[in-house]
């Protein structure tokens, strides 16, 4: 399939201010394709903000027939690591999977771009792989990897000699401290009147190792006192005698940020640069630079959006890795972090995740979004495909008195009722039970539609049950429920139409499966961690995670990391990566109902 027709096969998208702006484009034929990337600098790893970025980028290429290059802006050795690259690539690949997988750019690994096309001394373009499918990949023999700043190393210290040739850029001696006053106050530097010769000299010596760290650095040449602080001749190249995890030793001198990521736009052929509203005030800079060097072939144009902030939540990159340096969580996988890693071991699909983030909406407006809007998405992805299953997590014994010590009945129990054609399985019963310590109490609230002494309750897809006797050890902890069950009740059976208010769930105690069981919550107690600039680490939620072991019926046995499950009347569940034979771990994902909103209501 083209392409073309594979974009046209597309569902309906959602509309926005950018993508009509693309829609436009494409409506004047603008460009010959539309060109988006998603550039995350590979520091940290990926949160649930940069899938709102991953889904507008590799959604706008899905719906008008485009590319979307996945480039890492690796510009700061000293900040980066291959253990982040690695993890950007797996998040992606989870989350645009089998969804927009064939807009992927990508280019052959170590190839850099060294072709040149068009008329400019410095035109430099790169055609990125793009557009294979999964089953052409797995049986291609050239390894595919993304993009980097770094593959453009090159090219970007030739464009800021350009700049230098051109009186545009000049070498700055100050310190650090004295360019950060300087630009505050809008003062010219003392070296900012260098010949272009003195430069160019300076800025080779630069580049040869001949100076320490922060001695010097290649600054553009603007407007001192600009109403715009970026503008007022801002750092393109500073020096760092480290190794980069792509280039190795070869540079002590490392472009900026703002230097390289324009002119990485442009090398790639990327249409429409899309980035987070804080960088609105950097497009100009970002204009500058690339008018300035006079290139030939049309240039990449900026675009601003609402980044995502929820509550309950941190996004801060510093402060995930605070948390998991001072070991307050597992690692960035750790289910209750906001990372993709972690949001995808917790249990959440892709397909929950991109609705989510997908449709959340693209304003030019920052707001707060509530993460119930997030728990309902997930809650209804995982409804529609979750086996249903029985688990007990914290067990009482039940024993049924009237019912024939060694028997055992196989009943039936439906997979998913959202969806018949799974069809259903056998669960044993038998004389000794296990049941929801919740779902016992002596002296009941009103309202309690439970076991109680001397009351009713229906065993799911099973009978109605009595509770006679109560039995408890020396320490009068309840050890043990004596009960009757009418043998005439079973659910599905001719008589099975006496009703009882409560329904509970179980496990038979002969059959049952130990495994262990992580129940998540919220990390955070307050919906805002850090206002009125208090210390996030202060409201961290002291239960955000209990351990417990639960009781399952047998077939969890046969549990696999592609399932999602719902522990009846309990909670959506799925597999960790933990497990192995014999020592089943399984994640809650998500509670049935939003617990936190009824504990806000008293």
């Amino acid at each position: 399939m083209s392409l073309e027709n594979n974009a046209a096969a597309a569902p309906a998208a959602p509309s926005d201010f950018i993508r009509d702006i693309v829609a436009a484009h494409v409506g004047e034929h603008k460009y010959p394709r539309i060109h988006t990337r998603f550039p995350p600098e590979p520091n940290g790893y990926l949160h649930i903000g940069h899938a709102k970025s991953i889904c507008l980028n590799f959604g706008i290429a899905r719906e008008f027939g485009g590319i979307c290059n996945l480039r890492m802006d690796d510009t700061n050795p000293t900040k980066e690591d291959i253990e982040y690259v690695e993890s950007i690539q797996a998040d992606v690949n989870w989350l645009i999977g089998g969804w927009a997988e064939d807009r992927l750019g990508l280019k052959p690994h170590g190839k850099t771009p060294e072709t040149k096309t068009g008329e400019g001394k410095n035109d430099f373009f790169l055609p990125p792989v793009f557009g294979t499918s999964e089953n052409e990949r797995k049986h291609s023999d050239v390894k595919l990897e993304p993009f980097y700043a770094s593959d453009y190393f090159d090219q970007i210290y030739e464009y800021a000699v350009e700049l230098i040739k051109r009186g545009k850029a000049f070498v700055c001696d100050m310190t650090p401290d004295q360019t950060d006053e300087y630009r505050r106050n809008g003062k010219a530097s003392p070296f900012r009147d260098r010949s272009v010769a003195e430069n160019l000299d300076w800025f080779t010596r630069m580049k040869n190792g001949e100076f320490a760290d922060g001695t010097r650095v290649l600054r553009a040449k603007i407007q001192v006192d600009a109403a715009n602080v970026w503008l007022r001749d801002p750092l393109l190249y500073r020096i760092k005698h480290a190794d980069h995890h792509q280039t190795g030793g070869k540079w002590c001198i490392y472009p900026m940020y703002d230097f390289a990521h324009c002119l990485s736009d442009y090398v790639e052929g990327i249409t429409h640069s899309i980035c987070t509203l804080e960088f609105e005030v950097h497009r100009p800079l970002y204009d500058w630079i690339l008018e300035s060097l006079d290139l030939p072939r049309p240039l990449p144009h900026q675009y601003e959006f609402a980044r995502l902030s929820l509550n309950y939540t941190i996004m801060s990159k510093r402060k995930l890795m605070q948390l998991v340096q001072e070991n307050l969580v597992t690692g960035w996988d750790d289910p209750r972090m906001p990372t993709i890693s972690g949001i995808r071991r917790r249990g959440v699909t892709p397909e929950a995740l991109r609705n989510f983030a997908y449709n959340i909406g693209i304003t030019k407006y920052n707001g707060l979004t509530d993460v119930s809007v997030l728990e309902y998405a997930i809650r209804d992805d995982l409804n529609k495909r979750s086996l249903r299953r029985l688990a007990v997590l914290r067990p009482i014994k039940v024993v049924i008195t009237n019912y024939p010590a060694g028997q055992v009945e196989e009943l039936n129990a439906t997979n998913n009722p959202e969806q018949p054609e799974t069809g259903w399985r056998k669960i044993p019963f038998s004389r000794e039970l296990f049941i929801e310590r919740d779902d016992f109490a002596e002296v009941p609230p009103p309202k309690f539609f439970r076991l109680k002494p001397g009351g009713e309750v229906r065993l799911k897809y099973a009978y109605i049950i009595k509770c006679e006797e109560v039995i408890k050890d020396a320490a009068g902890n309840i050890a043990e429920l004596r009960c009757t069950a009418d043998l005439d009740s079973k659910t599905g059976g001719a008589t099975s139409a006496r009703k009882v208010k409560g329904t509970i769930h179980w496990v038979s105690a002969a059959h049952c499966v130990d495994v262990e069981v992580r129940l998540y919550d919220r990390l955070f107690t307050e919906a805002e961690p850090e206002k009125d600039g208090r210390d996030f680490k202060s409201v961290l939620n002291p239960h955000s995670l209990e351990v417990v072991t639960a009781k399952c019926e047998p077939s969890l046995k046969d549990a696999s990391a592609e399932t999602r499950y719902q522990f009846e009347r309990l909670a959506y569940f799925a597999l960790d990566l933990d497990s192995r034979p014999g020592r089943l771990v399984f994640n809650r994902t998500i509670t049935l109902k939003d617990a936190w909103a009824k504990e806000a209501k008293k």
